[in-house]
């Protein structure tokens, strides 16, 4: 394979639910447009994380990519071959090099399975016979995660919460595979344990060279974790460029009103960006808006917003790599003199809050 090959690659990734309905005759009604026209790819050992509003397709995003689910459209590129409508038999061969660490690490493990089980389940189906035996492998991947190798005969009852998602990472890593999807690993756990889990895949990463898709909605862990960040709206993508490129220079509204929302406080206790809270809720999937989908919220959407859909593309004054889709992309340190203020909250003397309104 060529080194300028990325691992994986996505063009023009579709997914679109049928909605069924009719009496007595069941007939399809319309469709819920989980994910409309995604291009990105990963390069070998790198980290892309994808964030999101929940509901914006990250997680169907993620299934994706390991062929849990079958595409509506696209083409979905691993090292080189298309995979987004290969058979089982086909697929077999890179089952082992895809894997991923689901969300709930309490529904995804099977209750009745002693944790040797279920980390060696993986090896047993591909016929895995590493030296030492299963049983070694095993405990050595306990180790590898943190864990005791004695608690090998143990059941996911006995576990913490933090101590089940690292069964899970264990498991994922068992066939020692090239890429990972982390659909957000850490959302269902406590603070504490989220930067162990966070800081466990960061360390398996750089030593084992995997490369990652990190989905989560948390930005401060995104930004700790990924190189490179892809912000998704209503199932497309609306931003992606490098982690300190996108963090420090936010060209998409919605980027900016993502960012605005991460706490960040000065040594005097003062807030150090403007808030900006976004008006109305997020549009159906069923029935998302023309054109650019964020226009419904946006301060600066004209008709040419609600007429013309935005390429994702790169813009003035944006580095090789920031791709944004928008007719009219933030300026770097843009004051933002078009948001309107609400009143409520201007009156009440706060300066740190801003309301987007639409009428």
């Amino acid at each position: 394979m060529s080194s300028t090959t990325p691992l994986l690659d996505v063009a023009g990734l579709t997914k679109h639910f049928p909605i069924m309905g009719g009496f007595p005759i069941r007939r399809k009604i319309g469709a819920v447009q989980a994910v409309d026209g995604l291009d990105f790819s990963v390069a070998e050992g790198e980290s892309l994380g994808l964030v999101g509003e929940s509901g914006c397709g990250k997680s169907t995003t993620g299934r994706l990519i390991t062929r849990l689910l079958e595409p509506t459209g696209g083409r979905i590129s691993y090292r080189g071959k298309d995979i987004s409508h290969a058979s089982r038999r086909e697929l077999a061969p890179i089952r082992s090099e895809i894997q991923m660490i689901f969300q709930d690490p309490y529904a995804s493990l099977n209750p009745r399975q002693t944790v040797g089980k279920i980390i060696s389940g993986p090896m047993e189906i591909n016929d895995v016979n590493p030296p030492g035996g299963r049983e070694k492998r095993v405990r050595e991947l306990l180790e590898t995660v943190g864990l005791n190798p004695e608690h090998y005969n143990r059941f996911p009852h006995e576990f913490s919460g933090g101590q089940r998602q690292r069964i899970g990472v264990a498991r994922a890593l068992a066939l020692e595979p090239k890429l990972i999807v982390a659909d957000e690993p850490v959302s269902a756990l406590d603070v504490s344990i989220q930067a162990q889990v966070v800081n466990l895949l960061q360390k398996l990463q750089q030593e084992l060279g995997i490369a990652f898709v990190f989905i989560a909605h948390d930005l401060a862990v995104v930004r700790h974790f990924s190189q490179r960040v892809a912000v998704m709206y209503l199932g497309r993508i609306v931003e992606i460029a490098d982690r300190d490129e996108l963090y420090g220079n936010p060209r998409h509204p919605y980027t900016r009103a993502l960012l605005s929302a991460v706490p960040e406080v000065s040594p005097d206790d003062t807030p150090t960006r403007e808030r900006i809270r976004l008006a109305g809720d997020v549009p159906s999937p069923v029935n998302p808006p023309s054109g650019c989908r964020f226009r419904t919220r946006c301060w600066k959407a004209t008709d040419k917003c609600a007429s013309e859909t935005p390429p994702l593309a790169r813009v003035d004054g944006s580095r090789a790599g920031h791709l944004t889709a928008c007719h009219y992309p933030e300026a770097a340190g843009d004051p933002g003199e078009e948001i309107i203020l609400d009143p409520g909250i201007a009156a009440a003397g706060s300066g740190t809050d801003t309301v987007v309104a639409k009428d």
